[in-house]
């Protein structure tokens, strides 16, 4: 019998991540323990008080069944407390906030509610997979903004061509940026709004950095700036070190809602209550948030400054866990990822060029993401330490 993917499957490319793993176990084989900057995971524990918070509610839901699709209404209760007090946006918690198994499930599945087959979503690139990779299991088609230092990393809506626009449904925004760091200048979300707004587009905004912004003035959220046609994406992975906990929301537009609630008690089950009860103290809590973004802006610091002794350029962002450094003058993504990979280095992190997708107008050679890497600040700060004096050996 001849098994063969779907031509869906079929035509992505491995997840780049995965990558980074595999690399990971071929240093290990080699008894080399590696200082690993690849994946965007965590290595904190989750704060005593939430855990707490899931351990109790663990024994309190001991029989409570099946946890609801859309999120147990304290939860929701909490989200909408939180982003008023946030970001100053009210919203209704039965009708404009859904929960989601973290926000990769839901930024993966919400096209399947908007596309049909050849319709456009707007990417930014370098970006996250899953804004690209769930338009193609939609039968949708991705159009790649470059993000470049030139522009600040923001997409620059005015050189879409109106022949996309008139095929595209969604565009999608991210900031604090992953991977670049950058933070949305001031007015970038009253213009990506009124854009939308001007071209019958959804503003889908992945909002899962907002509380790590290293700049005086906090983060924003698109819903400050319109609820109609906008949908935010959420986690607490990054906030709260929750990342296997896989807990977060999605909230706006109460259509957008509606219809990404039919698509997902169509593909899979709610988060489980106890996790949501450790969410809700999550979302009460800002003194935890403060000293993670304390500990992050410690971590960036002693990396950027051994990456400047190396001679290479100052790449220093003002938010998100990661540093999107340049490479040395004529050395591409991988080919300075495999620099770091050397035994004595032994750094693993991610090429640019792997993250990002080539952009409209250009070849190959006209992907955003390469010539940087991206270093993710999840190694303690001990080992962040042993990485700088590694990385101050070399001269580039």
């Amino acid at each position: 019998m001849e098994i063969r993917a779907s031509k869906r499957l079929a035509s992505l490319t491995s997840y780049a991540f995965a990558a980074v793993d595999e690399k990971v176990a071929q240093l290990k084989k080699q008894g080399i323990r590696p200082i690993d900057f690849g994946v965007g995971d965590p290595t904190i524990p989750t704060p005593e008080f939430i855990r707490r918070a899931v351990r109790k509610g663990l024994d309190a839901r001991a029989a409570s069944g099946y946890p609801s699709y859309v999120g147990a209404p304290e939860y929701r209760e909490a989200v909408a407390g939180w982003m008023k007090r946030r970001f100053g946006v009210a919203l209704d918690p039965a009708a404009e906030i859904c929960s989601s198994i973290g926000s990769k499930e839901a930024i993966f599945h919400f096209p399947e509610a908007i596309l049909d087959p050849g319709d456009v979503v707007l990417c930014p690139s370098p970006g996250y997979p899953p804004w690209s990779r769930g338009t193609r299991f939609a039968e949708g088609v991705p159009y790649f903004l470059p993000l470049t230092a030139a522009s600040g990393f923001v997409p620059d809506l005015s050189r879409i061509p109106a022949s996309v626009l008139a095929k595209a449904r969604i565009l999608w925004v991210n900031y604090p940026n992953n991977p670049t760091g950058a933070v949305a200048p001031e007015g970038f979300y009253e213009e990506a709004y009124r854009f939308c707004q001007k071209h019958g587009l959804i503003l889908a905004s992945d909002e899962a950095y907002t509380e790590l912004y290293f700049t005086e003035r906090p983060s924003r959220s698109a819903l400050e700036f319109g609820k109609e046609g906008v949908l935010v994406f959420q986690s607490l992975s990054k906030r709260s070190a929750m990342t296997g906990h896989r807990v977060g929301f999605v909230a706006g537009d109460r259509r957008l809602i509606d219809l990404f609630k039919k698509v997902k008690t169509n593909i899979d089950s709610g988060t489980a209550t106890f996790v949501q009860d450790g969410a809700i103290a999550a979302l009460a809590d800002e003194a935890h948030v403060a000293q993670m973004r304390a500990m992050y802006k410690a971590k960036r610091d002693i990396l950027v400054g051994a990456l400047v002794a190396a001679g290479l350029e100052k790449c220093e962002p003002a938010g998100t866990i990661y540093v999107w450094q340049k490479t040395p003058q004529g050395m591409t993504s991988v080919e300075f990822a495999a620099r770091l990979l050397d035994p004595k280095i032994a750094i693993v992190t991610t090429p640019g060029g792997w993250i990002s997708d080539p952009c409209e107008g250009g070849g190959a050679d006209q992907n955003p993401g390469e010539g940087y890497v991206r270093f993710a600040l999840v190694p303690g700060e001990e080992e962040i330490q042993q990485a700088a004096e590694r990385i101050r050996t070399l001269r580039f």
